[in-house]
């Protein structure tokens, strides 16, 4: 469970904030004042903090700038009355997250904590590669010992000592981001920020505003100036993925800052300079985008400098067995099942699927094994979902959505000590999607959730490939 720190010298706004934050599914600490925040970001880790600008005593100005300085990868989103905005600015420009006006917008609220959340989560978990030894402070392991794995690793090696840009190709699922993680974790930027923004997911205005921010009355609906992405990630790496989807005017201007390293802000005329390290990622096949007109080819020369192609799981079918133990030994930490390992049978099995969603599909599959296992070793029988073909195997999924969260919550309730598997949530969205055919309206009331929060959970789990433009 995420974890958040409200700092506020308002009792009722932290109670309120509190409140509505926890049924959002994260846990809330809260602090009065500057110094109780600053002691407590150093006794306890936290995913995000949200702070007020005026306080008595210290500022939130200087506790942040006190708490940026020890933690410079933990987002500090500052919250401020209309009247102070410019000083929210100057925090950002310091390294802040981003700013919430007062009285708050809980949408708006909601959205950036979770972004910051996962931001906070590129950030510190570490990515390594196979043979770099454990330090016992976790992270994530990109796993395969195949050819082409290899190269991989070292083309890795090799673009991390640069600032050169990087263009990371492969099929959905197979890791792109990881290997883009992986890059900033070996780089010089690694102290500095690491964002990551889904070209897809946002329309082409928003995705504007998104990289570049925008001045105060820049359109309808943009009461203040907003610092974008680039702004926020000055000195470290930036990460666009499925640049593929990225309309062609604003591919215009990600050439320009290619070139340039500078932009301007929507509806602004003053020139930003930045220094940010670029990687971008697709599933699609740029060079018949450039062919068609659809993608510019100086930006995909620009691009590609450095190419790192992910091969589809079915391309390296030997590296399945290892992927296989590290997914059970790592839910089995996550989620406190009792898993011992799998039957050789079960994994021979697996090795013959066709995985057309590739590691993410297996993944998935493996949880779903183990969320379902009534023994301490994982079978052939419990992978029948996949027996049957894509077709079926969807159906099978999704066959009985509410039998299937009733029994994964029966088995929480009956043991303790086992934490729900935070992808499960991604498997019911995908399921309840499946079943009414991407109708996005029938799949939120089948979930039983709002047609906006099922939007979200669509962009936080990539699954508008599928999904997108569905009513």
């Amino acid at each position: 469970m995420s974890k958040i720190l409200i700092v506020d010298d308002d009792k009722n706004l932290r109670y309120s904030f509190r409140t509505v934050m926890r049924k959002e599914g994260y846990e809330v600490e809260e602090a009065p004042d500057g110094p109780s925040a600053i002691d407590a970001v150093s006794d306890r880790n936290f995913d995000a903090v949200v702070m007020d600008i005026r306080m008595p005593g210290m500022s939130g100005l200087e506790a942040f700038t006190h708490i940026h300085s020890e933690h410079p990868k933990l987002p500090v989103i500052i919250t401020t009355a209309y009247g102070s905005t410019e000083t929210a600015i100057e925090a950002m420009r310091l390294g802040a997250y981003d700013y919430v006006l007062k009285p708050f917008d809980v949408h708006e609220l909601k959205r950036i904590i979770a972004s910051a959340v996962d931001d906070s989560r590129l950030m510190r978990e570490t990515v390594r590669l196979p043979d770099e030894p454990r330090d016992g402070s976790g992270g994530v392991r990109i796993i395969g010992s195949s050819p082409a794995m290899q190269e991989v690793y070292k083309l890795i090696g090799k673009v991390s000592r640069s600032d050169t840009t990087v263009l990371i190709t492969g099929p959905s699922g197979s890791g792109k981001e990881l290997v883009a993680r992986a890059i900033y974790r070996y780089s010089h930027r690694r102290d500095q920020p690491f964002q990551a923004v889904n070209c897809a997911a946002l329309p082409e205005q928003l995705l504007e505003s998104e990289l570049f921010g925008h001045e105060k009355g820049a359109f309808t609906g943009a009461h203040e100036t907003k610092l974008g992405r680039f702004e926020r990630c000055n000195k470290g790496t930036l990460f666009l993925d499925e640049i593929g989807d990225m309309p062609l005017p604003m591919q215009t201007k990600i050439l320009r800052v290619l070139q340039e390293q500078s932009f301007e802000r929507v509806g602004g005329t003053r020139t930003i300079k930045v220094d940010v390290r670029l990687i971008a990622a697709t599933n699609k096949n740029l060079t018949e985008f450039v062919e068609n007109g659809s993608f510019r080819d100086d930006l995909y020369y620009r691009l590609g400098v450095i190419q790192i192609f992910l091969p589809p799981l079915n391309k390296r079918r030997s590296d399945i067995p290892e992927l296989i133990d590290y997914f059970i030994r790592r839910l089995r930490l996550e989620s406190g099942q009792n898993i011992e390992g799998i039957t050789k049978e079960a994994v021979d099995f697996l090795a013959r699927q066709p995985w057309d969603g590739n590691v993410r599909e297996l993944q998935n599959a493996i949880q779903r094994a183990m969320v379902l296992c009534p023994a301490q070793v994982l079978r052939i029988e419990d992978f029948a979902f996949l027996s049957s073909g894509v077709s079926e195997r969807q159906e099978v999924l999704v066959d009985d959505l509410t039998d299937f969260a009733a029994k994964l919550l029966d088995k929480a309730d009956r043991e303790p000590g086992i934490q729900l598997i935070p992808n499960m949530e991604r498997l019911l969205i995908e399921g309840a999607l499946r079943k009414t055919d991407g109708n996005q309206v029938q799949a939120a009331k089948l979930l039983g959730i709002s047609r906006n929060t099922l939007r979200n959970r669509i962009g936080k789990f990539k699954l508008y490939e599928d999904n997108r433009d569905r009513k």
